[in-house]
């Protein structure tokens, strides 16, 4: 299965890693291994799979910016921030 980054993949990875992560975070603050365990399934592995991508942008070249991947990373931040601002605001 071939998974390509888009900013909607984005957005999706950001809002996920925004409601997820702050729960996590209370629920594991005393388990370090944990923490990092569930830092690297609920950000880091979805982040790299669905913002950054496994391989290279055929539209980047060398010694040049790449738009797109940063659209996608502006894009996941957004959505990441916006969603964990979304869950403390419902939660009080």
């Amino acid at each position: 299965m071939k998974i390509t980054p888009t900013p909607i993949t984005a957005v999706i990875a950001g809002a996920v890693a925004g409601l997820l992560m702050p729960t996590l975070w209370r629920w594991l603050a005393a388990d370090s291994l944990l923490l990092v365990l569930a830092f690297l399934a609920v950000v880091a592995v979805p982040a790299h799979a669905l913002v950054v991508g496994f391989g290279r942008s055929p539209t980047a070249e060398a010694g040049t910016v790449d738009l797109a991947l940063l659209k996608r990373v502006g894009a996941w931040l957004l959505a990441a921030v916006a969603a964990t601002a979304v869950s403390h605001v419902i939660r009080g």
